[in-house]
């Protein structure tokens, strides 16, 4: 009989992605099932998203969940447990799952937190098909309050972790929500969900959590330090004994050159057939001859992401050869940049606002390389693809990227395990330093094929994240 764990998120591939929670999610209830865990995924009921189970039933109701009757519904979806907590009251909104037109939705700490206990009265009492977890796994400030619903509703057979993918965003509210948040006066303070005076759904979690994962080992050390920390630096440091840093893996089947049906398909044996979709890449954004290296893009367009550092590159990367392909949304400023810098040179840069995942496909498949200069960056799965896909990440030395790239130094090339670019400190002279080593390194064409291949046959699947994540679980009851 398979151990039963409970998955609490705000989105979930297939069903709704914003970013790389959600492929985390989606991904990790398939890659469990191999080491005796069924996982179910619980997330909430978004408009529309309920029609993507088949045989849904209704396995849980409340009558009055934060202000209005609610019920989950389960069912499969691609082979995923997946419940819906459908609160019309809640969830039932026109623009995005966490803001609209006019900004975030006033009323997310009491959104999420319903969503919280729901999970946390599923752990207690179990679902009408007699299915109850024995860990409630919560991911980010969303399921931040988890942990202290199980602690006050004195739930002690129940174990639960909480998953940081950024800690940049931390599920803040005023203190007059208390009451609202059914959370208990006594636990508002320094020791407990109490931060600068306000609640803080992602402290709860870290504090109240029988352990703490992040996206990365990298991360995991970071996030004890003040620059990374966001202020939650000394809640890391004092609970470092349960923090575990845990690499995401992606999904091979889908992110694969080989059998991807949005592409001219190749793979580390026939990387020539590569230059079919770089030329189809550079057709579809309109661009001239490429001469140097095509530089990819695939990102929100923030500073975070250190985009805001590349516009004022551009004119000599292009000068020494280079193209850049962007696909990506974000920050006006940034995009405004970028697009001032397509004006000025449209035969060798091109720009696509927003996210559409056939092309991020072809544009993996196209480019040369992949661009992830990140001030921080928890995991990231762009430079994961660009492995994938034999298009060679430049990176900054932080995070997950640090962890998964390993960057063409004398050493690493004479060892002939290098496959990318590192650079550190991520700042505009670092990074225009990368990009002159980019050029050079792709006019070395047997540097470059090797730094390809190395990359493609790096293992990036869920294979031993999985395994960690379930020793992890097994582990807490010991």
């Amino acid at each position: 009989m398979k151990r039963r764990v409970l998955s609490v998120a705000s989105e979930c591939v297939p069903l709704l992605k914003t970013g790389g929670l959600a492929d985390v999610v989606g991904a990790l209830p398939k890659a469990l099932t191999a080491h005796g865990w069924e996982m179910r995924v619980l997330m909430p009921a978004y408009p529309g998203l309920a029609e993507n189970l088949k045989r849904p039933k209704v396995v849980w109701k409340d009558a009055d969940l934060f202000g209005g009757p609610a019920q989950v519904l389960g069912g499969k979806v691609e082979g995923i447990e997946v419940l819906l907590l459908d609160a019309p009251h809640l969830y039932a909104r026109d623009g995005g799952p966490y803001s609209d037109s006019a900004g975030d939705y006033p009323d997310n700490p009491e959104r999420f937190a319903a969503l919280c206990w729901a999970a946390a009265e599923i752990a207690r009492d179990g679902l009408t098909d007699g299915w109850r977890p024995e860990v409630v796994h919560a991911h980010d400030w969303q399921g931040g309050f988890v942990p202290v619903y199980l602690r006050q509703a004195g739930v002690e057979d129940v174990r639960s972790v909480i998953t940081v993918h950024n800690i940049a965003f931390q599920g803040r509210a005023g203190a007059d929500k208390l009451a609202a948040l059914k959370l208990s006066p006594a636990d508002f303070n320094s020791e407990g969900f109490e931060f600068w005076g306000d609640i803080s759904a992602l402290k709860a979690g870290l504090v109240n959590a029988d352990a703490i994962t992040t996206v990365s080992p990298t991360y995991a050390n970071e996030l004890m330090r003040g620059e990374f920390g966001m202020g939650l630096e000394g809640v890391l440091q004092a609970r470092a004994s349960v923090l575990h840093g845990i690499l995401n893996g992606v999904d091979t089947e889908v992110w694969s050159p080989e059998t991807d049906p949005a592409i001219h398909p190749y793979g580390a044996r026939t990387l020539s057939e590569k230059r079919k979709n770089r030329a189809a890449l550079i057709k579809e954004f309109g661009l001239g001859p490429v001469p140097g290296p095509l530089a990819v893009v695939v990102s929100r367009l923030t500073t975070q992401k250190g985009l805001d550092l590349l516009p004022d590159l551009l004119a000599e990367f292009t000068w020494r050869g280079g193209g850049l392909v962007v696909l990506g949304s974000g920050g006006p400023e940034i995009e405004m940049a970028l697009r001032h810098q397509a004006d000025l040179n449209p035969r060798r840069i091109g720009i696509r606002t927003g996210y559409d995942e056939a092309l991020s496909h072809r544009i993996f498949a196209g480019g040369d390389a992949v661009l992830v200069p990140s001030r921080f960056e928890p995991c990231g799965l762009t430079q994961m693809y660009g492995l994938r896909y034999g298009t060679v990440p430049l990176v900054a030395a932080t995070g997950g990227l640090a962890d998964t790239v390993i960057d063409a130094n004398p050493a690493a090339l004479s060892a002939g395990v290098a496959t990318g670019i590192v650079f550190h400190p991520t700042d505009a002279l670092g990074l225009e330093q990368a990009l002159r080593r980019l050029v050079a390194m792709y006019d070395d064409t047997r540097t470059w094929r090797q730094l390809q291949r190395n990359g493609m046959k790096a293992e990036l699947d869920w294979t031993r994240s999985s395994a960690a994540y379930a020793a992890l679980y097994e582990g807490l009851f010991e």
